[in-house]
């Protein structure tokens, strides 16, 4: 035992132990094989394993009743500051010992209860049999032996009770682990989603649920629907008060009066607001009906997109200059509550404004993406407005401002721009949405040649998407090839390393 001792005083006094109980190690273990073989107590990896598995007896005193003699092991009646550091060092340097004997210690010092050890030693040790169960490949849980071990590892490969029952009651499945007969394989039901006949029917299905995710909103944007002489007298005069904007309180009063007219007398919404023209207001005063226009209810996509695309979208789809930010505010807070709303009756009419996208448009998109959509949204937005089909596409607003709004996205650097702000913006695109774009990007590299947008865009793309563009490496390096801007040779450089 005296041998041990200046390895216990490395362990017990030095800040860190590993290194120079290792190095102590070490050379011991040389000044062992020279010396002569008459040494009363040889210091091998064996023998320090063996001392600290050396049983002891100790006395614990419990004060419910008297004390008692307990054994346990030598590692175990150390500080236990000292175990976890000892145990520390053995998962460090576990290749100079026997894994058997480094497992065993371990699994005793977590078996020994609350005697002897704390969490941080008991910690320790668990961490020795994560490293032993790396380095030999195989997985230690606890205190489970290798038999129970052997039976978890059995029960976890075997299969389900309700599919072994179909094993051995049926000798004609097609695939054991698979209770499904060759004729129910066969069948039209199961893969009818295949066949050619079908796949107008999936797509009919598609087209279906994309209409009634819209239809949630009760919108039937009918051209032609007439009003009571009644509803369109309040609603005109509803339109005068907007066009002579007084203050804000009186427009507090105003927004709750055309709220309760659209809402509560049953008549259609649209063709009220169509008469109202709300979206004739100031910016100031429109901030106050976008704050006040709210019904209180969980609807999240009804009346608050009626609001935003009869109160704000008009204003954007003619916008030239920046918005005003009395009424960027009022916006972003709104949409951040309702953010569906957003999506459907501002993001898609906005981004298939006809004419495209200008600077200021982009800037007012990008501060709704940023500061109101989470990004998963925001990419499965950007699928559908780049390869979903025309359905998944469908603007929500006023029927008097549809000729304001195109079916196809109409591509300019703006748009090209908008899109670099939202991969910034941490957004991962879709496979789907990738290709498109690079196929636009071949069709369009000789229209914005000379465009540094659409140059800084591509760099954007090659740096946030690589691993989708490795499929298209030639496809992109020939569009690149035809722009001539100061990003063009990063770009090159980039792909070259694809």
């Amino acid at each position: 035992m005296e041998s041990w001792v200046p390895l216990m005083d490395i362990f017990l006094n030095d800040r860190t132990p590993e290194t120079k109980a290792s190095l102590w190690l070490q050379q011991s273990f040389g000044a062992t094989a020279t010396s002569s073989s008459s040494a009363s107590s040889p210091i091998t990896a064996g023998s320090l394993i063996a001392m600290l598995a050396k049983p002891c007896n100790v006395t614990v005193d419990d004060s419910s009743s008297s004390p008692t003699t307990k054994t346990v092991m030598f590692i175990q009646t150390l500080p236990c500051f000292v175990q976890s550091r000892i145990l520390s060092f053995l998962a460090l340097e576990n290749k100079l010992f026997s894994g058997h004997d480094l497992c065993r210690l371990a699994r005793d010092v977590l078996s020994g209860g609350n005697v002897g050890s704390d969490f941080w030693a008991k910690k320790a040790a668990r961490n020795l049999l994560d490293v032993l169960s790396e380095s030999n490949n195989e997985r230690i849980y606890g205190l489970s032996l290798d038999s129970e071990e052997q039976k978890v590892v059995e029960e976890f490969e075997s299969l389900p009770g309700w599919i072994q029952d179909f094993v051995t009651n049926d000798d004609d499945l097609l695939l054991p682990w698979l209770p499904i007969s060759p004729d129910e394989l066969n069948s039209r039901k199961l893969f009818s989603s295949c066949e050619n006949n079908s796949d107008q029917d999936s797509s009919s299905d598609l087209g279906e649920n994309v209409e009634h995710e819209v239809s949630e909103i009760e919108i039937d944007c009918r051209v032609n629907v007439t009003l009571s002489s009644e509803i369109e007298e309040l609603a005109r005069d509803l339109t005068e008060r907007i066009v002579n904007f007084e203050s804000s309180s009186k427009t507090v009063g105003l927004a709750n009066e055309m709220r309760r007219l659209c809402l509560d007398k049953g008549v259609d919404s649209f063709a009220v607001l169509g008469v109202i023209e709300p979206w004739k207001a100031d910016d100031e005063m429109a901030s106050v009906l976008i704050s006040h226009l709210s019904n209180g209810s969980d609807d999240e996509l009804s009346w608050p997109s009626q609001v935003l695309c009869s109160v704000v979208l008009p204003k954007l789809l003619v916008l030239e200059e920046p918005a005003s930010r009395v009424l960027m505010s009022a916006m972003i807070e709104y949409c951040k509550i309702h953010q569906r709303a957003a999506v459907h009756a501002l993001l898609f009419p906005l981004f298939l404004r006809k004419g495209g996208i200008n600077n200021a448009v982009c800037k007012m998109i990008t501060r709704i993406v940023r500061e109101c959509l989470h990004p998963g949204h925001v990419s499965a937005f950007c699928q559908k407005v780049l390869s979903g089909a025309e359905a998944e596409r469908k603007c929500i607003c006023l029927p008097c401002h549809q000729s304001l709004i195109s079916n196809e996205l109409v591509w300019t650097e703006s748009l090209f721009t908008l899109f670099q702000n939202i991969l910034n913006h941490n957004v991962h695109l879709t496979q789907d949405s990738v290709d498109h774009i690079i196929y636009r990007v071949r069709d369009l590299a000789e229209r914005f040649s000379k465009s540094l947008k659409f140059g800084n865009f591509l760099l954007c793309l090659v740096n946030k998407c690589a691993p989708l563009l490795i499929s298209h490496k030639v496809l992109l390096v020939e569009a690149v090839q035809h722009t001539n801007t100061i990003v063009t040779r990063s770009i090159l450089s980039k792909l070259a390393n694809f």
